[in-house]
């Protein structure tokens, strides 16, 4: 990128990468960075699509919105102000946006703090500590989810959990009864050698009834030690305004917020999609959880680790080299 001030090749590169930390359905990594002379694009990759969890390609727009948030922040830790254009190109949907750039005069030495929490970030399906979660330590989380034009509802009462907890579970429960759905989760769930997908060494050895999740052990054999059994989990809705590509996106700018925010505090999180992926959980979400107000997109589960020393393993990432690419390729 020469010329007038934009960031160096090196830069680019530094904070893609940590771009490519963010979060995504079953870690399916479904973008495509496109780089030009001044700006960066993103993509979303639909060979990526997993077609029976997820046949409008919700979650992966989401999962590529966490990406540009990861992005913004990458680069702003560098010193640089990421311009973003959403939905640039009404006749190419997958072209999700497109990034110019300003020099900062100097670095939030808080954005530096979130982008140490991008690189350390992972989902922890394990159970929480039991210990409550102060309304102070909440109150960011929801927050930084309003900046990205998204609401974060907490279930703080018991009835209201219960509803939340009984809408996960019946979305696996009516998953579960697909065998198409088995077989996908299978594909992506228990791997030991592969840069995508859920590692089995992310994916706890006990499964746990009563505790919301993703029932991975349906179809894999989980390795990660489970040192306490009762959850103390404190569980939230990710809603949106409206339902289209721009609120998915919105939706995963916010979910790489509240994830970020929430480790840069010590906590650990693990996004939840069940209750997006089946409508008659949805609606019940929407009537019951955020009094028929909103889009409910995800619920998040978050806590105190069980252990700080041993905080689960980070799950691996695909080769820049794959996920990265000139805009205009050389002839």
């Amino acid at each position: 990128m020469a010329g007038r001030a934009v960031p160096s090749q090196e830069t680019v590169r530094s904070a893609l990468a940590l771009a490519c930390r963010a979060p995504s359905v079953h870690n399916s990594q479904p973008w495509r960075w496109k780089v030009a002379e001044h700006s960066v694009h993103l993509y979303l990759d639909s060979s990526r699509l997993l077609p029976v969890l997820d046949p409008t390609g919700r979650e992966m727009v989401i999962s590529c919105g966490a990406a540009l948030n990861h992005a913004r922040i990458a680069f702003a830790a560098e010193g640089w102000q990421a311009r973003v254009h959403r939905l640039p190109n009404p006749a190419q949907p997958d072209h999700l946006a497109s990034i110019e750039f300003t020099r900062l005069d100097e670095v939030d030495e808080h954005v530096v703090t979130l982008a140490a929490a991008a690189a350390d970030r992972r989902s922890d399906r394990r159970p929480f500590l039991q210990d409550p979660v102060p309304d102070e330590v909440l109150a960011p989380l929801r927050e930084v989810a309003r900046l990205e034009d998204c609401t974060l509802t907490f279930a703080s009462d018991s009835r209201t959990r219960r509803v939340l907890e009984l809408a996960i579970e019946h979305a696996g429960s009516v998953e579960r009864q697909r065998p198409e759905y088995r077989q996908e989760l299978a594909a992506w769930a228990g791997r030991h050698a592969s840069v995508e997908g859920v590692p089995a060494r992310s994916i706890p050895a006990e499964h746990l009834r009563g505790m919301p999740e993703r029932d991975f052990a349906l179809v894999a054999e989980g390795e990660l030690p489970v040192p306490i059994l009762d959850d103390g989990a404190v569980l939230a809705v990710l809603a949106t305004r409206g339902d289209s590509y721009e609120s998915w996106l919105a939706a995963g700018e916010a979910l790489s917020a509240v994830l970020l925010s929430a480790t840069e505090q010590g906590l650990a999180t693990c996004p939840l999609s069940q209750i997006g992926e089946v409508a008659e959980s949805r609606n019940q979400v929407r009537e019951q959880v955020l009094g028929g107000n909103g889009f409910p997109q995800l619920a998040i589960r978050i806590g105190w680790p069980v252990t700080h020393e041993f905080p689960g393993p980070l799950t691996p990432r695909r080769a820049l080299s794959e996920v990265v690419e000139p805009l205009f390729p050389p002839e």
